[in-house]
């Protein structure tokens, strides 16, 4: 990859690009209902795991829904166990509650840089590049992310969703960005796992759009975009 193949700017999405947010999913799930074994008289425990996983898709598959639930994911998690907990007849919302929160626990313990992630924001700014990091979510929550991992220092740049009003995929959000970085659509990448929020959108606006295949799936059947580039990690992103 030559000087002239490389943008100004390079915009990153946070949870799932950056860091793996999302791998102890469903362990969490099933260790936070296991844990709960004994107060969940008369529920089996696999059908209970199976309702959960259905009602998780329902509920994060509504743009509306996504954007209330990412405001509060405890109360969203807690949702969630009580409404799968009530399609199989066991309408406790305290357990509920205490399921979602060990969930949760688990969630956030579980956190971790991709391997290569921090060497490449290293990168990118070693090249001169200027960076921006645009997250969805509530500000205390993506915060503590960023902190956790001592990521703000790697960029120009920070847009979370909670602080700035709106999320990603809102215009505003990258335009935004852009603004903030003097940056042209043209000479500015953005790259992540959604194929909507940071792939379509931008493409949208004229950015480069690069999504990041982490569980190397390829395009799903019938997707609405075909991003500029797609690779498996953005360790893989400046190659030379």
């Amino acid at each position: 990859m030559t000087a002239s193949d490389l943008p100004a700017a390079i915009f990153f999405d946070l949870d799932d690009t950056i860091l793996d947010d999302s791998a102890n999913v469903d362990p969490g799930w099933r260790t936070a209902v296991e844990t709960h074994a004994q107060q969940l008289v008369g529920v089996d425990l696999e059908a209970l795991l199976a309702t959960i996983h259905v009602v998780r898709a329902w509920y994060w598959s509504d743009a509306d829904r996504h954007r209330i639930g990412r405001a509060d994911l405890r109360a969203a998690s807690t949702g969630i166990a009580a409404e799968a907990m009530s399609r199989l007849g066991a309408g406790d919302t305290e357990l509920a509650r205490s399921i979602a929160h060990l969930y949760r626990d688990i969630r956030e313990s579980g956190r971790a840089l991709f391997p290569g992630a921090l060497e490449t924001l290293e990168r990118v700014r070693r090249l001169g590049i200027k960076m921006a990091l645009l997250t969805n979510g509530d500000a205390i929550g993506q915060r503590a992310k960023i902190t956790q991992f001592d990521l703000a220092r790697h960029f120009d740049y920070i847009c979370v969703e909670g602080e700035f009003g709106c999320g990603k995929p809102d215009e505003r959000v990258y335009r935004g960005a852009l603004t903030a970085l003097s940056a042209e659509p043209g000479n500015t990448w953005m790259v992540g796992d959604n194929l909507e929020w940071d792939v379509a959108a931008p493409m949208r606006l004229g950015l480069t759009g690069i999504w990041l295949d982490r569980f190397a799936t390829g395009l799903p059947e019938g997707a609405a975009v075909t991003p500029h580039r797609i690779v498996l990690a953005i360790s893989e992103l400046i190659q030379d």
